[in-house]
């Protein structure tokens, strides 16, 4: 057995995702495994190298984990050829052109999402990459939830019958700033003018769940909303919060099935987890969370009966079973940084291109549209585009 390395340009690490998921959860958690195994038996050992505009902020954090490489020289990182592939976690607004920079010196790109703020943005990238030859990935990580795996292995073993129905709530209160008591998110995630606002955040993730899981997103009707219109920043500065912080949406699924996903940031949260999907068949439905998942199928269904003047005789969440963890399942992030490595290196199939990743773009941009436009809007396929 061989162990070879694989540089890597991470920029974005300072942020709270780029650091926790995606160097110390997913790059240094793999290091730590000894790289990832090839198809020959090999080990493939990322070696990153970390980019920045703060020489001081990467160089501390290469300092608590031990790394030797940080620069706030892109063009350096980019020209080195050990470097192979470019990884971006960090601003909306700086992606495209970072992407760009890195294709052009032929390297390969993985990044988080949304990969732009405009689909013609989205689908000039993507293309390119595809001119340049380079494979190309985005982060889709909702789909490696294990919650969400056991939903799909309830779809593949036929328990749902037909799929009627999806519903989705996400959300959970961010505090405001003030009252001492600190947001839980960045500023800019509520101002519209640095990229921020829930249906540009939550949509492209929605894209991905329904068109994997359920069925291909036909039609898009949303209203969203700024409920929360002035927070306290990072600095105790009070600010305008102009961007939307809840989006209620509804999508026409391929197969007739529909769903309904609320996201807010100002919801508090009475439900199993602070994401949960409920799926509704002819012969079963499944709810789950991040982690857990529990199905009612329709020989255990209890014969509910509307009488407003008596107690519920039922617990409904007794009438429903948990599907047990049959197998361990990784950090969503780490599992699919693995995959993309492999599809590097030993060109394993990989479907979470960055035109994938322009339909999460392409259906943010309906579903703004059909807030301004107050009704429903076809999604065309990007193929016709």
């Amino acid at each position: 057995m061989v162990t070879k390395q694989i540089g890597i340009i991470m920029h974005g690490i300072t942020g709270r995702m780029g650091y926790n998921q995606h160097l110390v959860r997913s790059i240094l958690a793999i290091r730590e495994q000894g790289g990832v195994l090839l198809a020959n038996g090999d080990r493939l050992m990322p070696d990153p190298i970390l980019v920045g505009r703060n020489a001081e902020k990467i160089g501390e954090i290469a300092r608590r984990h031990g790394l030797a490489k940080t620069t706030t020289d892109l063009n350096s990182a980019l020209t080195d050829p050990h470097n192979t592939i470019f990884f971006d976690a960090g601003s909306t607004q700086m992606r495209i052109s970072l992407l760009e920079r890195a294709i052009a010196a032929g390297k390969h790109v993985y990044c988080e999402k949304p990969i732009s703020e405009t689909l013609a943005e989205a689908l000039r990238v993507a293309a390119l990459a595809e001119r340049h030859g380079v494979k190309n990935g985005v982060v889709q990580d909702k789909l490696y939830l294990p919650g969400l795996r056991k939903i799909a292995m309830l779809r593949d073993s036929g328990f749902f019958g037909k799929i009627l129905s999806v519903r989705g709530e996400f959300g959970y209160w961010v505090f405001e700033g003030d009252w001492g008591v600190k947001a839980q998110r960045p500023s800019w995630n509520y101002r519209k003018a640095e990229g921020g606002g829930m249906i540009l955040d939550m949509l492209p993730h929605w894209r991905y769940v329904l068109d994997n899981l359920f069925g291909e997103v036909k039609a898009v009707s949303c209203y969203g909303a700024t409920h929360i219109p002035s927070r306290v920043d990072e600095n105790g500065k009070t600010y305008v919060a102009d961007a939307d912080d809840a989006a209620y949406a509804t999508f026409e699924l391929d197969g007739g099935v529909v769903a309904q996903i609320n996201s807010s940031w100002a919801v508090r949260v009475r439900r199993d987890d602070l994401v949960t999907f409920q799926v509704d068949g002819t012969h079963g439905s499944a709810v789950c969370g991040l982690m857990r998942c529990w199905t009612q199928h329709r020989v255990n269904t209890p014969k509910s009966v509307w009488n407003p003047d008596q107690p519920q005789p039922i617990n409904f969440f007794e009438t429903w079973d948990e599907v047990p963890d049959t197998q361990a399942f990784d950090n969503g992030f780490k599992a699919q940084w693995e995959d993309f490595l492999r599809h590097v290196v030993d060109d394993t199939p990989w479907k979470f291109t960055l035109r994938e990743g322009a339909k999460g773009v392409q259906l943010a941009e309906l579903a703004q549209r059909s807030w301004a436009e107050r009704r429903w809007l076809d999604v065309p396929s990007l193929s016709a585009l």
